[in-house]
């Protein structure tokens, strides 16, 4: 009786709008992308392309810059999924511990979030240039010598880049872990201390492996996320100082931008499998490490 009430409540024909959607805006794209990875496509045969089976994607794999676009997303998206969970757990702990400024602080920490990627790497970019604000500060301080233009190099402009997304995302990360953390029962603490367990050691028996959960939930997402980055790399250094800082998505865009739609559509196809692959396995590593409260 109970399923044929669920049935009637929600019948299936709800899902419609959601499967058109997806299909319109996901798949049919995603499945061009395919096609056209497969052909000579470009910006001189715009409504001709001829089929070249995977030459594009040799070609890519084989072009340099394209090699150095992938390290490049590696490392930003490891380099910032460390930062974005450790700052995000470190704010979820001391938030949960503060009572009277408690979503006072929470919103602060948010609003980055919140903001455009564009607007924080425009302002980012006038802090970090040759004369911006950093270095007039670091002159003012007298420690000109420590004064660099920052998007000019690559290990300072990658090491940049990486610190503006980890402190952009951290607030969302901390409202993952606060919710992990108010699950947590309190028994597990209060018996803890009743055995006279040291508060490092509860933390690391305790609260860590049951917050396994909101690991798996941040890693996936801010992987996958950095996986795909985009707009602030381009607005803060546009894939350089030359290459230096180029990224999958970069140089799909710098692709496409050339006229080499072929070469664009199949390195976006790459970057597709590469997110996807990366979630699975990460995901189903992370899940198997949990721990049923």
């Amino acid at each position: 009786m109970g399923n044929k009430l669920n049935k009637k409540a929600y019948p299936l024909y709800l899902l419609v709008p959601a499967v058109v959607v997806y299909s319109v805006f996901i798949i049919i794209p995603f499945l061009f992308s395919i096609f056209f990875s497969l052909t000579d496509w470009n910006i001189e045969r715009m409504f001709t392309p001829v089929f070249r089976g995977v030459t594009n994607y040799l070609t890519v794999l084989q072009d340099k810059i394209f090699v150095r676009a992938v390290v490049n997303t590696l490392l930003f998206a490891v380099g910032t999924t460390i930062l974005k969970i450790a700052f995000g757990l470190l704010l979820a702990l001391a938030v949960l511990k503060v009572s009277r400024l408690n979503n006072v602080l929470r919103t602060i920490f948010y609003i980055p979030c919140v903001m455009s990627p564009l607007i924080i790497g425009v302002i980012f970019t006038s802090i970090l240039a040759d004369q911006g604000l950093l270095n007039n500060l670091l002159e003012s301080l007298g420690l000109s010598a420590l004064a660099v233009n920052w998007l000019a190099k690559y290990a300072t402009a990658m090491s940049s880049v990486i610190m503006i997304e980890g402190w952009m995302w951290s607030g969302f990360n901390m409202f993952i872990f606060i919710a992990g953390l108010q699950a947590i029962s309190t028994d597990y603490y209060e018996s803890a201390d009743v055995d006279g367990v040291s508060k490092f050691n509860q933390f690391r028996y305790i609260t860590l492996p049951l917050l396994v959960p909101s690991f798996t939930v941040t890693v996936t997402l801010n992987i996958t996320g950095s996986l795909k980055v985009f707009d602030l790399i381009y607005v803060l250094t546009q894939g350089g100082p030359g290459f230096d800082t180029q990224v999958m998505s970069t140089y799909v865009y710098r692709a496409f931008g050339l006229g080499l739609l072929g070469e664009s559509s199949a390195a976006s196809v790459i970057l597709a499998v590469i997110v996807v692959l990366i979630s699975f396995v990460l995901n189903r590593y992370l899940t198997r490490k949990e721990v049923a409260l």
